[in-house]
């Protein structure tokens, strides 16, 4: 696994994923290749909504095209857990706009 932007200290990791589209996904970060396409394993999508709680979408094993990523950030899994998802509430993110 070459040519990534600096991901292979993050291949078995959880990861956090903010598409071009708005998109959030969230997941283990099994592969990615020189056009930054990544393989996410255990993953889901968390859909915001300032009405109710953030939506957990299960996904499973996921790929994700490089020209649709806007953030690839590492995840603090002991920190995510501890927050209470049910109560939070936020607007969705809009689509990346070039």
């Amino acid at each position: 696994m070459s040519g990534g932007p600096g991901l292979e200290p993050l291949v078995d990791q959880m990861i956090s994923v903010i598409t071009n589209d708005g998109r959030h996904i969230v997941g283990m970060l099994r592969g990615f290749d020189q056009a930054t396409n990544l393989i996410l394993d255990e993953s889901h999508e968390r859909v915001y909504s300032t009405q109710q709680g953030v939506e957990d979408i299960v996904l499973g094993l996921y790929i994700i095209r490089g020209d649709n990523i806007s953030i690839i950030g590492e995840l603090d899994a002991e920190l995510d857990e501890s927050i209470n998802r049910k109560v939070l509430r936020g607007h969705p993110l809009k689509p990346v706009i070039h």
